[in-house]
């Protein structure tokens, strides 16, 4: 958000995960996004948290692999969601962060953005490549100094219980969902939500 203000760019967050499990977690993720938009005076579009949908289309995906056929159809859905409001608003570009992360497959991503585009005339997918030039660094620098709510996990449920056996079967403790934050730990979080 910081570099795209800076740059000038006019933008809107569109907020778009209902794959992102428990519900818990999910508002987590949201109120963080929310709170930096807000800071900013960045347009904030809360869309629909339609679960239902997102299960449907996983069914028979479940033990995929992380950056397999269901991460795909995930950024998929999300993308195609996302294209289809710019769309209906007036919007000529459609980009996402997705890619920030060392975990995700930018090939990947950049498909599923670029074939949800094509199917408006005038609508583009901007794929660029936030890790470059320090993007992931400044990312944990951000995260830090905002205190944010530190995902553990990519977000929905398989990926959540992959991940805790993974941590298990390197004798880790599970994810404790509203515990970890960027230079705090939790109990710092709520006494300084309080104060």
């Amino acid at each position: 958000m910081e570099a795209l203000l800076v740059s000038g760019i006019d933008y809107t967050v569109f907020f778009y995960n209902p794959n992102i499990h428990p519900v818990r977690e999910y508002l987590l993720r949201k109120e963080e996004n929310i709170r930096f938009a807000e800071q900013h005076g960045v347009p904030f579009v809360d869309c629909d948290y339609d679960t239902d949908h997102w299960f449907a289309r996983a069914k028979g995906m479940e033990h995929d692999p992380e950056r397999g056929a269901r991460c795909t159809m995930c950024f998929d859905m999300r993308f195609e969601r996302t294209a289809l409001y710019a769309h209906e608003h007036g919007f000529s570009v459609i980009s996402s962060v997705l890619g920030i992360s060392r975990w995700k497959d930018m090939n990947q991503i950049n498909g599923c953005g670029q074939r949800a585009a094509v199917r408006y005339p005038g609508l583009v997918y901007w794929d660029h490549n936030w890790r470059k030039g320090g993007g992931s660094q400044r990312m944990i620098e951000i995260s830090k100094r905002e205190n944010f709510y530190q995902q553990e996990y990519c977000g929905c449920v398989y990926s959540l219980r992959d991940s805790n056996r993974h941590r298990m079967s390197q004798g880790r403790e599970r994810i404790h969902i509203g515990e970890k934050y960027y230079g705090v730990d939790a109990q710092a979080h709520e006494v300084g939500d309080e104060s």
